[in-house]
């Protein structure tokens, strides 16, 4: 299998309307790792590890983002050298 890291980095309405917590879900729910953070520019950082077809699916779902929320925009830094992590968790 062909483990992948996406580094992503989503602007809009992504603070205070529990988008981190969607993105800790989604990556539970495809069993995926890394962590999710707010940024102090109002930003959203992610970094997602996993089987690629699953990151791609974890990425399409960060683009709608969770109901509230108002994804204007995202970018996406792929790599095929991940960082390992063990599980998936919001950072503070």
């Amino acid at each position: 299998m062909n483990i992948v890291r996406a580094h992503l980095l989503i602007e809009g309405r992504v603070q205070g309307v529990f988008y981190r917590a969607f993105t800790r879900d989604v990556a539970l729910k495809l069993h995926l790792q890394g962590w999710v953070r707010n940024t102090p520019d109002g930003r959203v950082e992610a970094v997602i590890e996993g089987s690629r077809e699953r990151v791609e699916q974890a990425v399409e779902e960060c683009r709608r983002g969770p109901v509230g929320s108002a994804v204007k925009g995202m970018s996406i830094s792929w790599d095929e050298s991940p960082e390992g992590h063990s599980d998936f968790e919001i950072r503070y």
